[in-house]
């Protein structure tokens, strides 16, 4: 079990409802150049918890997991942009760095589901999150802060969620 402090949040989630809430709650946070990193095996509910994000953060086109054309991109009603990212099918550094990275940050948040695939070319400053299988219905994850603007919105997401400090 992790020690906890103001780099770490851990959220245990009982159902796929309450992790897309959650998701809700931090994507209203989110601003561009954002990045959120996403780890997990297959069923810990990325996808459901990044519908929730895009949602809480104003799109309402449809979230899908962009597996097989590796970026989504959403919208907002104010043109604003969200980048959706799945790098599980990516097989080299060199691949990853044609995705460029830096141009999505540029135009907004950018959420990455299999992260760990492209840590060598990922910012060292952004929101870790990892997702485990707890049960049927249950989901942990665990967010890292690496940086003062992910620290902050750790704060953020904490006082949203839970009303405390």
């Amino acid at each position: 079990m992790p020690i906890l402090d103001d780099h770490t949040l851990e959220f245990f989630s009982h159902s796929p409802e309450q992790t897309r809430r959650f998701g809700m709650r931090l994507g209203n946070l989110l601003k561009p150049g954002d990045l959120l990193c996403l780890q997990g095996e297959l069923g810990t509910g990325k996808t459901t918890f990044v519908q929730g994000l895009a949602q809480g953060w104003g799109t309402l086109d449809i979230v899908s997991s962009p597996t097989f054309i590796l970026v989504n991109l959403y919208r907002r009603p104010d043109s604003a942009l969200l980048f959706h990212l799945d790098a599980y099918r990516i097989e080299s550094v060199l691949e990853a760095e044609e995705l460029d990275l830096e141009t999505m940050l540029a135009q907004g948040p950018l959420i990455v589901e299999w992260a760990e695939r492209l840590m060598p070319i990922l910012p060292s400053e952004r929101l870790w999150a990892q997702m485990e299988y707890v049960a049927e219905e249950n989901r942990k994850i665990l967010f890292i802060a690496q940086g003062k603007r992910y620290d902050d919105l750790l704060l953020q997401l904490r006082q949203a969620s839970f009303g405390a400090d």
